[in-house]
């Protein structure tokens, strides 16, 4: 491995049968209640409704847990471990247009901003969602739009991070939803 790949958080190849915990229960729970309470709100929850509130509130609950977690989790989990500088950043993604990104065990620079980009869209649905019920902003035609256009932005990244999982699971031959699922990666 070269010392840049080293510097930017790559790993050596992976020896044989061998995994390591990476995504622990806190992460892969937060993980899959953004999954399905998104799901739920985007596609099988009637609007405004209170189960679609008491979702809301859910997914709302689950980010303040990983908000938490980012500072005071396992060594993948935080913060400090993954959110990139500008630098980090251009440099992976000059990699990664020259099909020579490394891979990583934890979140890459490209992974990690769209990770904070779909975390500070949640806060947002979250506040206009909870503002919609307060009296101040009842029936607030505006707010109702600026709710459902930040939903529908989740919705067009998380589709965007799917696709992107699915790629880096191909170049570099792991099953990273899977990852997601037992927390595990090979080395």
């Amino acid at each position: 491995m070269t010392r840049n790949a080293a510097e930017a958080g790559a790993v050596a190849a992976p020896a044989a049968g061998m995994d390591v915990r990476v995504w622990d229960p806190v992460v892969r729970l937060f993980h899959w209640t953004v999954v399905t309470g998104c799901v739920l709100n985007l596609f099988i929850l009637p609007e405004g409704k209170l189960a679609h509130r008491y979702v809301g509130y859910a997914v709302a609950g689950a980010l303040v847990v990983r908000l938490i977690w980012g500072f005071i989790g396992t060594r993948y989990a935080r913060f400090s471990d993954f959110v990139p500088t500008p630098a980090r950043l251009r440099s992976y993604l000059a990699a990664l247009a020259k099909g020579r990104e490394p891979r990583m065990l934890g979140h890459n620079p490209a992974a990690a901003v769209m990770m904070l980009t779909l975390m500070a869209l949640l806060a947002s649905v979250a506040v206009t969602g909870w503002m919609t019920t307060l009296d101040a902003f009842w029936g607030e035609e505006w707010l109702e739009d600026l709710h459902g256009t930040l939903a529908n932005g989740i919705l067009v990244l998380a589709l965007l991070h799917a696709a992107a999982a699915l790629v880096e699971s191909w170049r570099h031959r792991e099953n990273l939803v899977w990852s997601m699922v037992t927390g595990r990666k090979r080395p």
